[in-house]
């Protein structure tokens, strides 16, 4: 069991190696989008193929979090951050150097391993080494963080690309990752371990890995680019048999005193399994902005080549709401800030579904999804499973996190796509749509009312 932090560096040196390793990740992702056209003729591709470099990104990040977690809580979070901060450096490299689509996809799945891990063990790491009434702060900067990234993300890729190649995006990575691992292998707290290490439950993560990408899979829908449309909803079928094989087989390993991949007794909390529950909602509502620009340009005119900037206020409020529930959490708690933030987004997207308020209702009125977003999707949630979770199992508890998030955002596409074809398809569907987005946050809104107050006895645990 890892037991406690040796040498553990001061705040203000410590946490800008976990905010800048968060930002490398983040800032990875939202630049993307904007390099996928110039991917697409560089390589010939059509949309299909396209939507794979995200799609693998996604599949192996999701499938490394649990992994990645574990390694944390076994092994301690220094080499395990430090670890995945070099696999997405690697990654980064494979796709600049890429001589083929493949390889670009081979650097996508390195990068997915890398950053599946960073955010996770960052969060732990903020757990253990803050005391509990800072981790709240800590935790709101770090989503801020994350939004600063899908801020500065677009134009500082457009820059890159029209001052040398796409390939710059990818290579930039690399003098930041390089800063991280100098600066943390100073900064990060080394940790010792007492008693015998646990052999690591392979079964269990070929299991995670199986249910992981079946899942995705299914969700995604990503068979249809290999001409084999019919394969996904026996994609879904096989995640749900493979889920009581792995609850199974994770009992199992609980009771011999093993140290399992996906800790069910996490989910013997009542107060940590809702949270859960909730992140998939938190999840769900930041993966719903992604049809927004479609409403913006088929409801309200707006120009295909500007759509993104319409987005901004959405973004910067986010920014902003991930700071200000941080501050605001130690005072209100932890139930009366997850509220607000699926009221806010409940709002916000009933907002957006009235078209009929034009282009200037519809920028207003992603102002209050952003700040939902950041309130609901930013430190809140993770504190909770930082406040939860035993420290043996810190790590397993935010790639929980991940990992429920992920899926969350991952059902929305879906979802949305199916609810605006239902509604008729054009912009009445994506008001329909929209319209029963903000009716289930609101039921998440209710849920949220069942976060009960951390105990006391619960606190003095955390602190430990």
């Amino acid at each position: 069991m890892i037991e406690n932090q040796l040498h553990a560096a001061p705040p203000r040196r410590l946490m800008p190696v976990l905010f800048t390793g968060v930002f490398m990740a983040a800032l990875d992702t939202a630049v993307i989008a904007p390099a996928l056209p110039v991917l697409r003729e560089t390589f010939e591709l059509d949309h299909r193929a396209s939507g794979l470099v995200m799609t693998v990104f996604i599949l192996f990040s999701l499938c490394s979090t649990a992994l990645m977690a574990s390694l944390g809580d076994r092994h301690g979070r220094r080499p395990v951050y430090l670890g995945c901060v070099t696999l997405f450096a690697i990654g980064s490299l494979v796709i600049a150097l890429a001589p083929s689509f493949t390889w670009l996809l081979i650097g996508r799945a390195i990068q997915g391993i890398g950053g599946g891990g960073i955010i996770p063990t960052a969060s732990a790491v903020i757990g253990d080494a803050l005391p509990p009434q800072q981790r709240a702060r800590a935790l709101g900067l770090m989503g801020a963080t994350y939004g600063m990234a899908f801020v500065l993300g677009p134009p500082l890729a457009a820059v890159l690309m029209l001052a040398y190649s796409w390939q710059w995006i990818f290579l930039a990575n690399l003098p930041i990752a390089a800063a991280v691992v100098f600066l943390g292998a100073k900064a990060l707290p080394r940790q010792r371990r007492e008693g015998t290490l646990p052999p690591l439950d392979v079964l269990g993560v070929l299991l995670v890995f199986g249910l992981l990408t079946t899942l995705v899979l299914g969700i995604t829908r990503v068979t249809d680019a290999f001409g084999a449309p019919g394969l996904w909803p026996w994609m879904l079928v096989a995640a749900v048999l493979l889920l009581p094989a792995l609850l199974q087989r994770e009992r199992w390993v609980e009771r011999r005193g093993d140290q399992p991949m996906v800790p069910l007794s996490l989910f013997a909390r009542r107060r940590l399994s809702l949270a859960y529950f909730l992140t998939t909602g938190a999840g769900f509502g930041m993966g719903s902005i992604v049809f927004l620009t479609a409403v913006a340009t088929q409801a309200h005119g707006v120009d295909r080549a500007h759509g993104g900037f319409v987005l901004l206020p959405m973004v910067l409020a986010s920014m902003v709401g991930s700071m200000g529930s941080g501050r605001l959490l130690e005072r209100l708690g932890t139930r009366v800030i997850v509220a607000w933030g699926f009221a806010l987004m409940m709002l916000g997207y009933a907002g957006t579904a009235w078209l009929s308020l034009g282009l200037v209702g519809f920028l207003v009125a992603t102002v209050p999804v952003g700040l939902g977003v950041g309130v609901a999707v930013g430190g809140a949630l993770r504190t909770v499973a930082l406040d939860e979770a035993p420290l043996a199992q810190r790590g397993a508890a935010q790639g929980l996190v991940n990992i429920f998030t992920s899926v969350g955002t991952l059902l929305s596409a879906t979802v949305i796509g199916a609810l605006a074809d239902f509604g008729g398809g054009g912009t009445r569907g994506l008001s329909f749509a929209y319209e029963v987005v903000a009716a289930l946050l609101g039921g998440m809104l209710l849920v949220a009312l069942a976060l009960r107050p951390t105990s006391p006895a619960t606190e003095a645990a955390s602190a430990r």
